[in-house]
Formats: C-alpha cells, sequence, structure tokens
C-alpha cells in the first residue's frame, strides 16, 4: 500500500504560511465571503502563538463525546462520526441533528474565554459550541447545513480554527441532485486562529464541507459557536406571534 505524504504542522510553518494575512496588523480586517445567498466574514481572530496555547489547552481540558452519543443516523443507517465531537454551552440547552439529542456540558474556562472573543468582534451573543477533533486528514465533516429548529435563524454561526489549516467548501443546494444548476462551489482554507462568521441566509442556501486531505496529518479543533433557543424562549415567541 502506497504510504501517504504528510504535511508537517508546525508553528514555523504556519507563520511562514500566508504571508499576506501576516502582514496586518491585528485584529486583521474582515474579509467578506459572498455568492448568492452566501454571506461570510473571516479574520484572523488570534496570533498564531495565541491559537496554538488555546489549542494546547483544549487538548487537556475537552470531554469528548462517546457511546451513543458519538455515533450519527444517516438515511435511516447509524455510523460512527469521523471525528471526535463534544457540545458545552448554558445549563439546560440540548441540541439535535442526524437524530442523536445532546446535552451540554458546562462551559470551561478556555471555550469561555474563545467566545468572549468572539463576541467582542461580532458583537453577537453565543450560548453554545460544538467541538470537532480532526486527528489528521482523513478525519472529515460531510456535505450538511445547520439549519436545526434550536437554532436562531437571525443569529450567525462563528467558527473558530485551531492547529492544522483545512480546506471548507461550501456548495449551493441548487447545485445538488438532478435538475442542478451551474453554481460553482466556494472553497476556503481555514488557517489556525481563524474565524468565520456564517451569516443569514447562509445555511438556508449552502452546504459545507471539511473534505478529506491525505496530505494533512497533524490534528485540528474547530469550535462552531451557535445560539440555541431555550424552550422558554420558544414558548415567549408563540405567545407573541399569536397575541
Amino acid at each position: 500500500m502506497k504510504k501517504r505524504e504528510c504535511l508537517e504542522w508546525s508553528e514555523d510553518d504556519e507563520m511562514n504560511k500566508d504571508d499576506d494575512l501576516a502582514e496586518f496588523p491585528l485584529p486583521v480586517p474582515w474579509q467578506n465571503v459572498d455568492a448568492e445567498g452566501l454571506d461570510c466574514d473571516y479574520a484572523l481572530l488570534f496570533t498564531k502563538e495565541e491559537a496554538y496555547r488555546l489549542f494546547d489547552r483544549l487538548e487537556t481540558e475537552v470531554v469528548y463525546l462517546t457511546g451513543h452519543e458519538a455515533r450519527v443516523q444517516v438515511y435511516g443507517k447509524v455510523h460512527d462520526i469521523p471525528r471526535k465531537q463534544a457540545v458545552y454551552g448554558e445549563p439546560g440547552l440540548n441540541y439535535t441533528y442526524s437524530g442523536v439529542k445532546h446535552f451540554a456540558r458546562q462551559w470551561i474556562p478556555t471555550l469561555e474565554y474563545i467566545r468572549d472573543s468572539v463576541t467582542k468582534v461580532t458583537g453577537q451573543v453565543f450560548n453554545f459550541v460544538l467541538v470537532n477533533r480532526y486527528k489528521d486528514g482523513l478525519d472529515h465533516m460531510g456535505e450538511h447545513r445547520d439549519n436545526e429548529r434550536e437554532l436562531d435563524p437571525l443569529c450567525p454561526i462563528a467558527s473558530v480554527s485551531l492547529g492544522a489549516s483545512r480546506d471548507f467548501v461550501f456548495r449551493h443546494r441548487d447545485a445538488r441532485g438532478r435538475g442542478r444548476r451551474r453554481i460553482e462551489p466556494v472553497k476556503l482554507q481555514l488557517v489556525s486562529g481563524s474565524l468565520l462568521l456564517m451569516n443569514p441566509p447562509t445555511n438556508t442556501y449552502w452546504y459545507h464541507s471539511l473534505p478529506r486531505r491525505r496530505a494533512v496529518c497533524q490534528p485540528r479543533i474547530n469550535l462552531t459557536f451557535r445560539r440555541i433557543i431555550s424552550s422558554d424562549e420558544k414558548g415567549s415567541l408563540m405567545t407573541t406571534s399569536t397575541s
């Protein structure tokens, strides 16, 4: 079997890569990424040095899901998730996707620090985070949209990347399946310390994925901060809409 060639991940490599971004003073100005129905903003939230420190802290602090919570249901079949996952947030919050309900663990200090940093630069308040750990480029995320009922449709999803750089691909819903339109996918490279803000209505029209990349042999941690609408808030909204 052919041995795969790996791109080694080191702080020096990441510092020398993306020289155009390294020239910007911090905080890096927002870069808008847009297409038909797609509205995203991208920036470097943390320096490379701080990103590495945060990555190391999360490696020791995060408790990942196991058992049935580490599986997903796709077209009626149950599969192991091709990565590690964890969920943290405000007490009592839960999030259901792919047929599995996940209850949030209490915030840990490093996640609180990163959450507050995201809030400071975006002005958005988040009460939940999904943690995905990819051990290397073979761990991946299939095409999906973050459009579950629990999510506040008016709040963006904030994605923070730490560790190895990975490709991130958007594909329009009308470019999938039969009768598809010719709409070019949008591909980004998410570097360590970066923040991608997926604004509405992006998740209505565009699927996104983190494809396999055999050349990547180092780990990556991704944090997607969200706003979950609690049961009490749902009740208040229903009361308001019927009054």
